[in-house]
Formats: C-alpha cells, structure tokens, sequence
C-alpha cells in the first residue's frame, strides 16, 4: 500500500517536481558517513554527486545552496534500483563502507550502484568494480571514464586470481552475483583482498540459489556456508518492499578472538 505499492516513485506525477532543489528540500546527513537524505515532499535517500551536472542512469539530481551559497548537487539512491539502497533504507546497522574506504564489488552490472558507492567513498576511496557480463560491463567502463576511483574489471569474480594486479587490500567485499555457489565466491575473493576484520555485505537472491526451498531455509543455509569460510555475520536483513525474497548478510572476516579470561 501507499507510496511502495505505487513503485515509490513518487505517485501522482508532479510530486517529482518537488525534488528540483531549491529552498523547499533540506540535505541532512544519514547515520551512515557519506550517506544524505532530501528532505522535501517526499524524502529520498542521495548521494554527492562527484560529477555535478550529470546522471548516470537518468536518476533525478537535487541541487542545494550551501552555507557559502555554492551550489551542492547529490543524485537519487533508488532503493528499488539498487540492493544497497534497499538495505540502508531497511535499517542495516553497518554498511562497511564510509569515505576513504576501498571496496571490492562484486556483480557490478553497469554501474548504476556503484557510482553511488563511488559518490560515497569519495576521492580518497576506490571501488573495484568487477562484472563478467560484456554488455552491461560497456556502461560500467563508459561510467568508469568519469570517475576516477572507479576501477572497472571485466572478469569473473570466480577467478580473483585473474584480477590480482588490479586490487590491493580492501575494507569492504560487496556481492551481488547471484550465483548458486556465491557463498564461495565471497570466500575466495575474502582470502585473496579483504583485510582482517573487513567488513562483507552479500545480498541473497533465494530463488538463485534454491528455487525450491523456502526462502528463509536458504538464507540460513547460506550463512552457515559463511560461517565456514571465516566470514562471521552479524546480521541478515530481508529487501522487503524493495525486492521479493532477497536479503542482505552483513558481517565481518576473521574477527579477532575474544581473550577468554582465566
């Protein structure tokens, strides 16, 4: 019901018009660093925009007059678009990822979510950005062009190996491959780049992996296969209104032993 059930985009046409900046939307900070919301007729979560003037994948872009009365532009996160989105908006207590962060992405399509993580992790950050698929890779390199903490790799995550050249230690592994054996993707490319105590996030198609079980038996299925691999979660989020029957694994690899006291 109400906006979701219209798409959450905004409803009875004009609405969107009340996006278009000016005095009547208000940018606040999210609790997540690099994250914003717009505050306006409706409220929408945004990113700083760190090529002003332009949209990636036609999202809508929101301009603000700042103290020093600079224009500031953030574009619109689509939650609906975007799995990370999705899950910020569904409450997820960490993200892993903040400015100046190194993320390896995993399952980057063309790029629409990570030019937002590229907007959020800032000049002093990079994403790795690997997607096997050629065709949505084109927009992913063409997006890449602009935006220099973007290292696009058209390989398949299955391989890091074949990419080793290219990454250096990260923060955060993102995965949004679906795949049956994603668990072990996540492993391999964990082992290879992510730093201890690194932080994952895994989003979770069920009907990828199992289409004939229930949902929440594969999500926990999942988690266990994690939990094998040193990848210790710390909570699992479903993508409702957002997306069907996905949810989101947040944790952290090879977390430090607690001391047991004598």
């Amino acid at each position: 019901g109400g906006r979701g059930g219209r798409g959450g985009r905004g409803g009875r046409g004009g609405a969107r018009g009340g996006m278009r900046g000016g005095a009547r939307v208000v940018v606040e900070p999210h609790r997540h660093e690099g994250v914003f919301v717009a505050r306006g007729k409706e409220d929408a979560l945004v990113t700083l925009n760190s090529v002003p003037g332009e949209s990636v994948y036609g999202e809508k872009r929101i301009s603000i007059d700042d103290d020093k009365g600079t224009k500031v532009e953030y574009r619109v996160w689509n939650p609906f678009r975007s799995k990370v989105a999705a899950a910020i908006l569904g409450g997820v207590d960490e993200i892993g990822m903040k400015p100046g962060s190194k993320v390896l992405y995993l399952g980057a399509a063309a790029g629409t979510t990570v030019s937002h993580v590229s907007d959020l992790v800032g000049p002093e950050g990079v994403v790795y950005a690997v997607e096997f698929s050629h065709r949505p890779g084109r927009d992913l390199l063409n997006m890449a062009k602009k935006r220099t903490n973007v290292i696009p790799i058209i390989e398949d995550a299955r391989h890091p190996l074949r990419y080793r050249m290219l990454v250096g230690m990260v923060d955060c592994v993102f995965a949004d491959v679906a795949q049956p054996d994603q668990a072990r993707i996540v492993a391999l490319n964990a082992q290879y780049f992510l730093k201890n105590e690194g932080k994952f996030m895994i989003s979770i198609k069920a009907s990828c992996i199992d289409s004939t079980s229930d949902p929440a038996a594969v999500f926990a299925a999942e988690v266990e296969k994690l939990k094998k691999d040193k990848l210790r979660p710390s909570e699992q989020l479903t993508l409702e209104p957002y997306e069907r029957d996905h949810a989101v694994v947040v944790g952290s690899f090879r977390p430090a032993k607690k001391q047991k006291t004598a």
